[in-house]
Parts: structure tokens; C-alpha cells; sequence
């Protein structure tokens, strides 16, 4: 299942999650919500708290197609340290070595941590870390493909467990904020500029005080006949999703000037993700250089973002250009993979994050992909800014009426001659 619609489904789910006391409240109504998604092939399920002496987990909760385990059935970490390998890897498929469980028939199993990490040590004295939570997942068929699917099921969850507290924050340090708001613009690059045979015109609007899109103009290296775009989304809000765009944007930055592979950039972002942010939702990015010649070859790796639209001048032909990896932060070591098309004379680019095709009218009817190509389209003639200015109003006039919002970006590269 597509990574970002089953982010999307998960947080739909969880619309209840305010009204919640607990964490363990909320973590069984998202078990029965994901057994019952006819989409995600899980059958059952079982929750396991950590213990506060941080030595065992304890199970609070079963649900599904499984066998009942007895009521506060505990399993110790010197006894199970399969689990200090979800701490390292968030989610693992093992088989299972607990003899009462394997009597009760549970051979296979998934174990993916969720909410907040701690530091253990085991008894030889090495340091683990190790999750607030452990959900056991049942399947019909566990393989390596359903780890995203787990991965980004943890990432959804151990972030709504932490929204509550941060928004609480948040509020007491709106101050703060305004403040970080005027470093996020401060790091922006400007809207427009001129690159050998191309115009690029950017713009961001954050729907709260700060926002976690962002996109930027990067020298690649000591050349200057190459520049890197950038456009980027923290799927969190407010401020932890600024922090991520910046961090993300900053990493980016440095990587790419230092001259380094542009796939070893990304990797090593999304590792560096995975480490800073362990509990926040995943940030999506797509990296493009584009060089000072008269080929118009452009390189680019797409790490689970929107697939831009290039739409070609001559034919209204319009290209998407898809994800070449996973999003970053939810698992460590991913591989990336670099694509490339050329832009003719007159092609347009656009890059764009959720808030543009996400947008909705009163009737919570999306603007959608298909009205943003033709918007596209009806603009082609125009320069790169009014092309960009035509369709942020666009989008803005038509969820003026909607009670759905999100940031806004866009970046519009067009090759002029």
C-alpha cells in the first residue's frame, strides 16, 4: 500500500485521539482500526507495555484472529532480547522462542515499537534502547514486504501519542515561535532566480505560525554550472515540523556542497532522520540538479514526495515524475535510487507538497492532481512567477471555503531557451 495513503488513513482513524486519557486507551482503538482496514492484512494483534524498571514488557491488550494469552503474561529482556532489536530497528519479523506463546501456536511473528524510547542496559552491562511499547502484529503471510507498512504505522502512532504534549507547549511558547517563524523565512531562499538557461520561481505558505514545508536553491559543490532544488515536507505540525524541514533542509545543504554522491546525501539524511527525530512522522523530499548547458538533462532522486508535473511544451505531454525511494525517518538504511529526464525549450517543472492537491473546497471535495495539471496546462505560455502566483490563487480560491488546511509550496522551474 502506497506509504503516504496509509499515513493518511491511520491519522483519519485516530480523529477521536484528543478525547483519550491514555496512551493505552489509544493504542487499542488503533489496533482495531488497523485489524478492520480491509487494505493492511493483519489479523490480530497484541499490546506489550514496558515495565517502569525498564526490565520486561508486560501484555495489556489482545485483539483479533489469536490465541488468548493469559492476562498480564510478562516477558523479560534477559529472557527475550529480540526486543532490544526493535530498539534498534523499530520494526523486526522473528520467530518466536517463548515456549507458553509458541505452545499457543505463534511460530512467526512482527514486533514494531511505538511511543517514547529509553535507555536499558542488559546484564552484561551494554546500553539498549528500548520502546514505551511493543505492538505484536499477526498476519497471514509476514515478509519483508509488510515492514513499511509496520514502520509507518509506528511513525503514525508514536507521533499522535506526543502530539498532545507538544501542542500543550507549543501554545505556552507561542513567543518562541514567531520568533522561529522568522528564522524559517530568514533561511529561505528568495523566490526568483536565474540559472543559466532556466527561471525558478518558489514560493511557501505555512498554514500555522511555522510550517514543515520548505524548499531551496543549493550550489552543488564548488561548480557553478550546476544548481540543486529542493522541495521538502515534515508530515508533522508546527513546530517539531519546522524543526524537521530545517534539519532536513540544513543536512541537504551541507551534504550537497561538500560534492558528495547525490544518493549517498539521501541516505545518509534519512539515517540521520531515523536517529534525531525517533518520534516524530516521516518527511518526504524530492532533490533535483539541473545544469548550465544546452542539453537540459536533469538528475533527481525522489524520496517519497509528490510526483512532480513536467509538462513538455510541444506536445502538452505531461510527465510524473515518481518516487525513486522510501520517504525519510520511518527505517534506517534505505536505498535511493537517481532518475533523470531533459527539459526542452519552454518545458515547465512543477514541484509542489499536500497542501496543493490537498486542498479542499466546502464540500471536502480535493483539489487534486488532475485540476492541478490543467492549471498547469492553461499557464504554460506565462513566465515561471505568474505561473506559480496563477495557481496558488487558484488553489486558494477554490478552499476558501474549506475547513481543511495544510502548508503550501511550490517551486516552478521553466527552461526559457
Amino acid at each position: 500500500m502506497e506509504q503516504r495513503k496509509l499515513y493518511r488513513t491511520l491519522e483519519n482513524a485516530m480523529k477521536e485521539f484528543p478525547h483519550f486519557e491514555h496512551d493505552g486507551e489509544l493504542l487499542k482503538y488503533v489496533l482495531k482500526e488497523v485489524i478492520s482496514y480491509e487494505k493492511i492484512d493483519i489479523t490480530g494483534g497484541r499490546i506489550w507495555h514496558l515495565s517502569e524498571d525498564r526490565r520486561s514488557y508486560k501484555m495489556i491488550e489482545q485483539l483479533g484472529e489469536i490465541e488468548r494469552i493469559k492476562k498480564g503474561y510478562t516477558l523479560s529482556l534477559n529472557d527475550y532480547p529480540i526486543f532490544y532489536e526493535v530498539g534498534k530497528q523499530r520494526t523486526i519479523i522473528a520467530k518466536e522462542t517463548d515456549k507458553y506463546l509458541s505452545q499457543l501456536g505463534i511460530h512467526l511473528y512482527s514486533a514494531t515499537g511505538v511511543g517514547e524510547k529509553y535507555k536499558t542496559k542488559d546484564p552484561d552491562g551494554k546500553e539498549h534502547f528500548v520502546y514505551q511499547y511493543i505492538l505484536a502484529l499477526n498476519s497471514s503471510e509476514l515478509n519483508e514486504n509488510l515492514l513499511a507498512t509496520f514502520n509507518i504505522i509506528s511513525t503514525a502512532v508514536s507521533s499522535m501519542m506526543r502530539s498532545r504534549k507538544i501542542e500543550t507547549k507549543a501554545r505556552a511558547i507561542e513567543k518562541e515561535l514567531v520568533k522561529a517563524r522568522e528564522i524559517q523565512k530568514s533561511i529561505l531562499p528568495e523566490h526568483e532566480t536565474i540559472f543559466g538557461n532556466y527561471e525558478i520561481f518558489g514560493i511557501s505558505i505555512p498554514d500555522k505560525i511555522v510550517g514543515g514545508d520548505f524548499f531551496d536553491y543549493i550550489s552543488a559543490g564548488k561548480e557553478t554550472d550546476r544548481l540543486g532544488i529542493a522541495i521538502g515536507d515534515a508530515a508533522s505540525k508546527g513546530f517539531s515540523a519546522a524543526a524537521q524541514a530545517l534539519y532536513v533542509s540544513g543536512a541537504l545543504r551541507m551534504g550537497t556542497e561538500n560534492e558528495l554522491k547525490m544518493t549517498t546525501v539521501i541516505k545518509k539524511i534519512n539515517n540521520l532522520v531515523f536517529k534525531v527525530f525517533p518520534y516524530e512522522r516521516f518527511v518526504t523530499l524530492f532533490y533535483m540538479e539541473i545544469y548550465a548547458d544546452d542539453r537540459g538533462l536533469c538528475m533527481y532522486v525522489n524520496a517519497g514526495h509528490n510526483a512532480p508535473l513536467h509538462l513538455k511544451y510541444e506536445s502538452d505531454e505531461i510527465e510524473m515524475l515518481g518516487s525513486t525511494g522510501a520517504v525519510l525517518g520511518p527505517s534506517p538504511d534505505q536505498e535511493y535510487k537517481i532518475d533523470s529526464f531533459y527539459f526542452n525549450k519552454y518545458d515547465t517543472l512543477l514541484l509542489y507538497t499536500d497542501g496543493i492537491v490537498e486542498a479542499v473546497n466546502g464540500k471536502f471535495e480535493f483539489y487534486g492532481d488532475e485540476k492541478l495539471k490543467q492549471e498547469l496546462l492553461n499557464n504554460k505560455h506565462f513566465p515561471a512567477r505568474d505561473i506559480a502566483a496563477n495557481i496558488i490563487e487558484s488553489v486558494q480560491k477554490y478552499s476558501a471555503k474549506g475547513k481543511y488546511s495544510d502548508d503550501r509550496t511550490m517551486v516552478v522551474i521553466k527552461r526559457i531557451k
